[in-house]
């Protein structure tokens, strides 16, 4: 029998997570937000000025990274939590790779995720 596939949804989808806002002139015509904020104008500026949440949250990894090497270098012990994040940034760094941007973490970041 051969094989039959009906595509519901397009093969890649995307979002974004910056409001939405149409205007005329000066006027507003209507705003969309993805979610809520405490400080929308606040979160508008970073993304813009400081970067995505995806790079915000590599910055966070590299970090975490950098701190968990050197605890595990002062004796603290491996955790599950501690094994999880070390699969999620080798991930990271091998869909990274693959798309042609290098690695995530720098090299001495990287031999100490990988210990």
């Amino acid at each position: 029998m051969p094989d039959f596939k009906l595509a519901l949804a397009p093969s890649q989808l995307t979002q974004t997570i910056n409001p939405w806002s149409w205007t005329f002139g000066n006027a507003s015509l209507f705003t969309i937000n993805l979610g809520t904020s405490g400080a929308p104008g606040v979160e508008t500026r970073v993304l813009g000025e400081v970067g995505s949440y995806g790079r915000q949250l590599g910055r966070i990894g590299e970090a975490l990274a950098a701190v968990v090497a050197w605890a595990e270098s002062q004796g603290m012990p491996d955790t599950q939590a501690i094994q999880d994040l070390r699969l999620q940034l080798e991930h990271i760094d091998i869909i990274r790779r693959e798309e042609g941007l290098g690695a995530a973490l720098p090299a001495a970041t990287k031999a100490a995720v990988q210990a």
